[in-house]
């Protein structure tokens, strides 16, 4: 077996957006870091790194990974290699790195491209954290499955006709990323004839949230934004 780096990654999942709902490991993690890694946009504060923004020491080496937002994958994996490079740097030097992510780590997490290129040559250590999809549920009060019910975790992006096929297709419904694919995620709901049963939430967990039934959602919706469609009535009761 290759022995591995004597420094360790941690990739850390800071949970939705409320400091509240970090984890006791998370923190205690953030708060003993010398070195901490997170990703941000160009000209914007990191948002895990806000979230993160009251256990962070003074003192701690901070390592920034700018990534682009754009269609193309090139842009975003050129910036997950220069964060890596930096990250396998301090770990081969000796030193701890703590990554920081939104929600959890392996569920649509950022920290995941920084585990492909990292994990064969380090030790990682991967903490969970709460994600937005049981956050959303948790703001909106709508329990997602039961007993042998299944949830569909669809991402916004998706082509109208994917979307519509796999809505159909499913029992709970969470769909991510909703932003700017909002008015044909919401046409393709009122087609299946589903709207009455759609709610949609915006900023799960921070004083600017809301949860109102799809119907009453706004024309534009940040990309933290969620919609929650449950069929067949209250399963759980």
């Amino acid at each position: 077996m290759t022995e591995l780096s004597k420094g360790t990654l941690y990739g850390v999942g800071v949970g939705p957006g409320d400091p509240d709902l970090m984890t006791m490991r998370a923190i205690d993690l953030i708060r003993n870091a010398k070195v901490i890694a997170f990703p941000t946009l160009h000209g914007t504060a990191s948002f895990a790194r806000t979230i993160a923004a009251k256990h962070v020491p003074e003192g701690v080496r901070e390592i920034p990974m700018v990534v682009p937002m754009t269609v193309e994958r090139g842009p975003a994996q050129a910036a997950y290699d220069t964060g890596a490079a930096e990250i396998a740097a301090a770990l081969d030097a000796g030193e701890d790195v703590v990554c920081l992510c939104e929600g959890d780590p392996f569920f649509y997490g950022s920290f995941m491209y920084l585990y492909a290129r990292l994990a064969t040559r380090f030790n990682v250590d991967v903490v969970p954290g709460v994600t937005s999809v049981t956050a959303c549920a948790a703001r909106a009060g709508i329990p997602l499955a039961a007993r042998n019910e299944r949830l569909t975790i669809l991402p916004g992006p998706l082509p109208r006709a994917a979307l519509a096929d796999r809505i159909a297709g499913a029992e709970s419904v969470a769909i991510m990323k909703v932003g700017r694919h909002l008015r044909k995620i919401r046409d393709v709901i009122s087609e299946l004839g589903l709207m009455d049963q759609a709610t949609y939430v915006e900023r799960a967990s921070l004083p600017d949230e809301r949860v109102l039934p799809l119907a009453d959602a706004p024309e534009d919706a940040p990309y933290f934004s969620m919609i929650l469609i449950v069929k067949g009535g209250d399963p759980w009761l």
